[in-house]
């Protein structure tokens, strides 16, 4: 192609190969990556396959057009979540992630100049984009085989396409994707690999699969948490939500954690029985069930899905964390979709959607409507655990477009049953208020948690790292959390709880735990508690928690706050449930004792390895965390 087609500047590896490529089409727009997607349907199926070495034309994934958009479905189970490892870097800068020389014993350089080989050999689509905040994120660039429609449909929903015509004067691409599917079976065994070559001028983002989780979404946010560490600010993992009070109370709560931890349930009406009562907890011993009546719910403003950018030019100097979007569409699981009527306002967006969104593991055919609640079997009986939806910000009903003041951080964990015959770290109650200090010591260790739908591997309790984003991070853990804490430090406004989901002891759960907690606090004007209303939790990592709690004339009891008080656990049970939780920090937290370590961090470190209390943990960041009583 002429060298003056892109009317802007470009790494020289770039330009070259796009030169030498039989074809290049440039997106003129996401309706024109629509277009793309289902381009050479046969019988409206586009297979999105591949002329691999030694294993023939092999198919990656079957893409149709349906009514309200386009429908993608991997072939291979495996495609269908992110393999947590999947992260390598490619460079010799500084990181605590495995690098490419060492997981496959070579450099990287090689396999770089292969890619770029093969790809010159390919019909190509390119289109640029901006990571993160218009003038604040990082000018970019894909380049994928045009066949693969669907996946820079799926970049350029999540990450937003700049047209053409709207290139803005001087934009000079920092980051570049490359997507070459067949290097996952030539070079990785049939792993997803997605590498990060860090350059002087030029942050590469290799992506050998084409499950959008790890390169699209996850590996764009590794590209912001780069250029945050350098410039000292971070983009956390969480979403935010304004909440407005049948009475007009506003509070805006951010909720992290792990993948599986809430983030996007943190954004949905609590789903209701089809008598509209809460279901608040089945007891998995007694088969027991306990509701609660709420005539109302309060009003959802979402502000975030999975990606807050927090840079330092949104500080209001009030105290609070302000934040806003990095993303331009959402990627929402939907496995708790199982039948119709479970969350009618997500179903509505889906099925009469103002735009047509991306499905991923959907069950649909050419034509069809595609349907959240359809998920794509992984074998007969056993349904895909990560069917997903992407969702465009601008189509989402009350969708908060500005910057907003964080009142609430909420860390959310995924929690097993914990039972006297079975005991286990299942021990959170309902919610818990954590002074600062212990509230960073939850972000370092990050528990992925019980049961985890989002990703491959989900046997036991591990961790998914500093800030819960450690996975898509490029650097070094001290430097994460060093950021992470100083950003606590300097918003001495924001309180901090923590959520369970799933299950709380003997009694599951699901989400309900946020939702409640979230309709709880916000109707009382936020976390501000008096010294009155809450007590040391049995296990100080768990900070407070108070022993009931009454919600529009309605009491949830000391069960569902103080585990050790269930018939079906006890306190020899909950004993053995916090061994494991402390065993977990302690194992965890030891990586952290950097010589890079900030000195306030290791102080607290070190408070946990000791055995440290609650009193201690409040003299660490001298926020207030409890009031005095009236």
């Amino acid at each position: 192609m002429p060298k003056d087609t892109i009317p802007y500047k470009l790494p020289p590896e770039t330009r070259e190969l796009l030169e030498a490529a039989p074809n290049v089409t440039i997106a003129q727009s996401v309706e024109h990556l629509i277009e793309l997607a289902t381009r050479d349907a046969v019988n409206g199926w586009h297979e999105v396959a591949y002329d691999v070495p030694g294993k023939g034309n092999v198919v990656e994934a079957k893409v149709c057009a349906v009514k309200n958009g386009i429908a993608a479905n991997y072939l291979e189970p495996y495609m269908r979540r992110r393999d947590p490892d999947c992260m390598v870097i490619g460079d010799e800068r500084r990181t605590d992630k495995p690098t490419y020389k060492a997981r496959f014993g070579t450099d990287f350089g090689p396999v770089r100049d292969e890619t770029f080989a093969w790809m010159k050999t390919q019909n190509l689509a390119v289109f640029p984009f901006q990571a993160g905040m218009p003038g604040k994120g990082v000018d970019a660039f894909v380049v994928a085989p045009d066949n693969a429609g669907f996946f820079a449909l799926g970049l350029a929903l999540l990450q937003g396409l700049i047209e053409p015509q709207n290139v803005p004067e001087g934009f000079s691409p920092k980051s570049v994707i490359y997507v070459a599917p067949p290097f996952r079976h030539t070079h990785f065994e049939g792993k997803q690999v997605v590498v990060h070559n860090r350059t002087p001028d030029n942050h590469e983002l290799f992506s050998y699969n084409l499950y959008p989780g790890p390169s699209a979404k996850k590996g764009i946010y590794g590209v912001l948490l780069n250029l945050g560490e350098d410039e000292k600010w971070v983009t956390m993992h969480g979403s935010t939500v304004q909440v407005v009070t049948p009475y007009g109370n506003k509070v805006v709560i951010s909720h992290e954690g792990a993948s599986g931890g809430g983030k996007s349930e943190m954004l949905e009406q609590a789903h209701r029985e089809e008598d509209g009562r809460l279901l608040l907890g089945k007891n998995i011993v007694s088969g027991e069930k306990r509701t609660l009546t709420l005539p109302s719910s309060c009003e959802l403003r979402p502000v975030t899905d999975d990606m807050a950018l927090c840079h330092p030019s949104l500080d209001k100097g009030q105290g609070k964390l302000t934040l806003m979007d990095a993303e331009d569409a959402w990627f929402v699981r939907v496995n708790h979709i199982e039948k119709y009527g479970t969350d009618p306002h997500l179903e509505e967006m889906t099925i009469h959607p103002k735009e047509k969104i991306l499905f991923l593991n959907i069950d649909a055919n050419p034509g069809s409507t595609a349907l959240i609640w359809e998920h794509i079997m992984d074998e007969p009986g056993s349904p895909c655990p990560n069917p997903r939806v992407v969702i465009p910000r601008n189509i989402i009903p009350g969708i908060v477009q500005k910057a907003v003041d964080v009142d609430i951080r909420s860390f959310g964990v995924r929690c097993p049953p914990c039972t006297r015959e079975k005991p286990s770290y299942g021990i959170m109650g309902l919610f818990h208020l954590l002074p600062p200090s212990l509230a960073w010591l939850w972000r370092l260790t990050a528990p992925r948690g019980h049961a985890n739908p989002s990703i491959v591997d989900t046997e036991g309790m591990s961790s998914e790292g500093v800030g819960s984003y450690w996975p898509f991070a490029t650097g070094r853990k001290v430097d994460q959390a060093n950021l992470l804490l100083d950003q606590i430090i300097n918003t001495p406004a924001v309180k901090y709880i923590l959520v369970p989901n799933q299950h709380i002891g003997a009694w599951k759960v699901s989400f309900m735990p946020q939702w409640i907690t979230r309709e709880f606090i916000t109707r009382r004007g936020g976390a501000r508690f008096d010294k009155s209303q809450m007590k040391g939790a049995r296990c100080p990592l768990l900070g407070y928690l108070p022993s009931s709690i009454l919600i529009e004339g309605r009491t949830i009891g000391s069960w569902f706050f103080e585990v050790d008080k269930q018939p079906e656990v006890g306190e020899a049970a909950y004993d053995i449930g916090a061994e494991i939780l402390t065993e977990f920090f302690h194992k965890e937290l030891r990586d952290f004792l950097h010589q890079d370590l900030s000195p306030t961090g290791r102080d607290i470190i070190e408070c946990c390895l000791d055995g440290g209390t609650l009193e201690d943990y409040n003299k660490f960041i001298p926020h207030e965390v409890l009031s005095d009583e009236d």
